[in-house]
C-alpha cells in the first residue's frame, strides 16, 4: 500500500463514518462498464465541494490492490451490482492529487519532474525486477512492466486542473502538464481506466484539444453521471425528513442546477444545514466573493447588467461553445458567463441554452460582489 500507487481505503473510511454519508456507490457500476475499453477515458468536472473528491477516494478504494474493501462495500448500493466481485480490489491503481503535487513541487515548472519522481519511487518498490536500472521516465516504466505482466492500471487524477486555474498566466507549463497527460494516457495499453476529476473542462488548444479520448462530463452535459457527483432532489428530501429540515426552504437556499433534467444540490452547503439545523451560505464560505468580483468587473458585452437581469430572476441566452476552458482566454460575456457556469455560480438550461442565478445562496453572493463594484463608482 503506497500514497500514489495502490492507496489503501481509510480515507473512504472516514467517508462513510461522518455524520452525514450519501452512498453514491452506484458509479462504479458506470466505470466498471467502461472498464478496459475504448470508453474507459472518465473526466467529470463540478464546482468546488460537489463531491468530486469524495467519488475519487471511493474508485480508488474499491479497485485499488493495496487493500481489502469488501467489508466496506458490503451494505451500499454497488455490493448488489453483478460486476461487484469481479473487480474487487483486482486493479494497480495510480492515485493522483494534482493539487499536492504542484503544492509541493513549489512552482508549475518543477510539477511534472517531481509528479514522476514520487510516483516512480514507489512503481520501483513493486516492479523493480521489470524496469530499467535509474529509470526516469514514467511512460516507459509503465510500458515495460505492463509488457511483462499483461496487467492493466486505472489512474485516477484529482483536481486535474488546478495548474490552469492558481498558475493561469504560465502558458508554457500548462502545455507542458497537457503533453504529459496525452502522453502518460493516451493510446496507452497499460490503461485499464482514466478517472479525471476538476473544476473546468478538459483544456482546448485553440479549436482541438490535447486529450480528446474522453468524455467529458460537466455542468452543461452531464450525461450518465448526474446523479452520481452532487445530492439528488430525492436525496435531500430523505436528508430533510431525517434531520426535520423544511424541504421547500432548503431547495430555495440550495436548488437550481438541473444537469440532465435532474435537480442537483451542492452538497457541502446541504450538509452544512444539516448539521446546523440551519440555512445560510455554506458553499460560498469556501471562497471569497473577491473572485466572483474580478470577472463582473471585465463588463464583457453589457456583462453586469445581465447579471441584474438574473438578479431579478430572469435569464440569460449563451454560447458555450467558445469557451476556451480556462480562466483566462476571455472574448466576451459568453466566455465569462461559461466560466462562472462552471464555478457554479450560475446554473444552465440546456433547453434554452441560458443562464440563470440557482438559488439563494449564489444570489446573496452575487449581491454581495454586485455592491462592491457599484461601491467603488
Amino acid at each position: 500500500m503506497g500514497r500514489y500507487l495502490n492507496p489503501g481505503n481509510m480515507s473512504f473510511q472516514k467517508s462513510i463514518r461522518s455524520e452525514i454519508y450519501v452512498d453514491k456507490t452506484e458509479l462504479i457500476s458506470y466505470t466498471n462498464k467502461v472498464l478496459e475499453t475504448e470508453q474507459c477515458y472518465v473526466c467529470v468536472s463540478r464546482p468546488r465541494r460537489f463531491g468530486k473528491s469524495m467519488a475519487a477516494k471511493m474508485l480508488a478504494a474499491y479497485y485499488s490492490r493495496g487493500c481489502q474493501s469488501e467489508e466496506l462495500f458490503r451494505n451500499l448500493k454497488i455490493a448488489g451490482n453483478a460486476s461487484f466481485q469481479q473487480h474487487l480490489n483486482q486493479y494497480d491503481v495510480i492515485f493522483l492529487n494534482i493539487q499536492e503535487f504542484l503544492s509541493m513541487a513549489g512552482c508549475a515548472s518543477k510539477l511534472l519532474s517531481y509528479l514522476q519522481e514520487e510516483v516512480l519511487y514507489e512503481v520501483k518498490e513493486l516492479y523493480e525486477e521489470f524496469m530499467r536500472p535509474n529509470e526516469t521516465n514514467l511512460v516507459r516504466a509503465l510500458q515495460y512492466i505492463y509488457a511483462k505482466t499483461q496487467r492493466g492500471f486505472v489512474f485516477i487524477i484529482d483536481e486535474w486542473d488546478c495548474i490552469f486555474r492558481e498558475t493561469q498566466k504560465n502558458i508554457e507549463a500548462q502545455t507542458a502538464y497537457l503533453d504529459f497527460l496525452r502522453l502518460l494516457l493516451k493510446d496507452q495499453a497499460y490503461v485499464s481506466l482514466a478517472y479525471m476529476t476538476g473544476i473546468l473542462p478538459i483544456k482546448k488548444y485553440g479549436t482541438h484539444s490535447a486529450l480528446n479520448m474522453f468524455n467529458e462530463y460537466s455542468m452543461t452535459d452531464a450525461g450518465p453521471l448526474a446523479e452520481y457527483v452532487g445530492f439528488t432532489e430525492a436525496e435531500v428530501q430523505e436528508l430533510c425528513l431525517q434531520y426535520h429540515m423544511d424541504f421547500e426552504e432548503v431547495k430555495r437556499w440550495y436548488d437550481g442546477y438541473c444537469l440532465d433534467n435532474l435537480h442537483v444540490y451542492n452538497p457541502k452547503s446541504v450538509v452544512e444545514a444539516m448539521r446546523n439545523r440551519k440555512l445560510n451560505s455554506y458553499w460560498t464560505q469556501t471562497e471569497t466573493y473577491e473572485a466572483l468580483r474580478i470577472y463582473l468587473d471585465m463588463n464583457f458585452d453589457g456583462l453586469k447588467d445581465s447579471i441584474v437581469l438574473m438578479l431579478s430572476d430572469g435569464r440569460c441566452a449563451i454560447d458555450t461553445r467558445t469557451f476556451q476552458n480556462d480562466m483566462t482566454t476571455f472574448t466576451g460575456k459568453d466566455e465569462v458567463l461559461t466560466l462562472l457556469l462552471h464555478l457554479g455560480y450560475l446554473a444552465y438550461d440546456e433547453t434554452s441554452r441560458s443562464v440563470f442565478i440557482p438559488n439563494e445562496e449564489i444570489r446573496e453572493e452575487f449581491l454581495r460582489a454586485v455592491k462592491k463594484v457599484v461601491g467603488r463608482k
